[in-house]
């Protein structure tokens, strides 16, 4: 349910940015990830990031975002790969997997070790933290940012239809 939560949440906040006005995705804002696309760089960045870590992978990047950012519609395509990716294996782990601890090296240095389970959990919560950076950049246009709590995706998207 998380990770097809993940995907919509995704989707509607890439619909409504692609129908910003001309610039605005992109115009330099007084946050931390310097405009809406950069922002949703990032989550795709860290999505990418604890991907590899949950398949034992090296993810080779030296940084949790990337100096140059795609186009919004190559990202969107990007992010909708990995969302797809992140609910196919949803699908095939097993609840003895999911407490499995990995380790891993942070990006910004240090070890770490979560359970999969955990890792999950982040990617997710990681994910829902900034897109509200992206919902307070919108209110800087001023524009109105999607509705993409938890409770809406439950209550407007059929569960277990799979």
């Amino acid at each position: 349910m998380l990770t097809r939560y993940n995907a919509w949440a995704d989707r509607l906040i890439f619909d409504a940015v692609a129908k910003l006005p001309e610039g605005e995705a992109t115009k330099p804002r007084p946050s931390l990830f310097k405009n809406i696309v950069h922002t949703l760089n990032h989550n795709y960045v860290i999505d990418r990031i604890f991907q590899a870590h949950l398949q034992g992978k090296e993810h080779g990047f030296t940084a949790r975002n990337t100096e140059a950012t795609p186009p919004l519609q190559e990202l969107r395509q990007a992010q909708e790969a990995i969302d797809g990716w992140y609910v196919e294996w949803s699908d095939r782990i097993t609840e003895a997997a999911l407490d499995e601890k990995v380790s891993f090296a942070f990006v910004g240095g240090g070890q770490g070790a979560m359970t999969r389970g955990e890792m999950l959990l982040h990617v997710v919560n990681h994910t829902t933290y900034h897109r509200g950076f992206v919902a307070d950049l919108f209110f800087q246009i001023p524009a109105r940012p999607p509705t993409t709590d938890l409770p809406v995706f439950l209550r407007d998207v059929p569960q277990g239809l799979d």
